[in-house]
């Protein structure tokens, strides 16, 4: 019988003295796979801005809103001044043949450097859109920004945005709504520099209390 082996146990007061560096990998891989996304934006002086973001969240399908973090306004933040000045934003979502170019715009540009041209990612404007988006991207959201929320234990920002368009390939949607993202290649986040090809499982049909869960797909 194989062994299991003995979980490494991190304290409170262990976490506090751990360098900030091994923390913040710990702490944001730990949680499980998350988004991996680019945040389009465009200063009221046409300068466009791409950001990559992983914590793009579902906040509600009626209406259709999103949110996502800002960390706190303590340095420059090109993505937060954009779309406070116009009051749009895109979302992108980030697939495998993509991943270098979008991982490259987490480097810190000067305000009047667009990441768009210092990768090979595209911009591209829809439906008269304001804000662009990242033409290899094959999902893309386009959002207005609606509110804000500081959190005030660490002093970041819970962003929420309504969602006003979305564009996705037909041929992976199923009749329901649902969208298998698989299909499209999307990647996920491991903490704020790792990323993985998610492989669907399975799908189940709704759960009853009663019921055993049934495959759906």
């Amino acid at each position: 019988m194989n062994k299991i082996k003995p979980l490494k146990h991190f304290s409170k007061t262990e976490l506090n003295n751990l360098p900030s560096r091994y923390r913040a990998h710990l702490i944001n891989s730990c949680t499980g796979y998350k988004s991996a996304n680019l945040l389009g934006t465009r200063s009221k002086n046409g300068i466009s801005n791409l950001a990559i973001f992983n914590s793009i969240v579902h906040i509600g399908s009626n209406p259709p809103l999103l949110g996502f973090i800002l960390r706190p306004l303590t340095v420059p933040r090109h993505t937060y001044g954009n779309f406070k000045e116009t009051g749009f934003f895109t979302v992108n979502q980030v697939h495998k043949d993509m991943l270098k170019d979008a991982h490259h715009t987490s480097a810190s540009y000067a305000l009047d450097v667009s990441e768009f041209s210092e990768t090979k990612l595209t911009e591209c404007y829809l439906d008269d859109f304001e804000a662009p988006y990242v033409s290899q991207s094959k999902i893309k959201i386009g959002c207005r920004y609606v509110n804000e929320y500081e959190i005030k234990e660490n002093g970041c920002l819970l962003i929420i945005g309504a969602i006003e368009h979305i564009y996705v390939p037909e041929s992976i949607m199923h009749e329901d709504g649902w969208v298998q993202l698989d299909k499209a290649n999307t990647v996920a986040a491991i903490g704020l520099d790792g990323y993985a090809l998610p492989i669907l499982i399975d799908r189940f049909a709704y759960a009853k209390p009663d019921e055993e869960p049934k495959t759906s797909l």
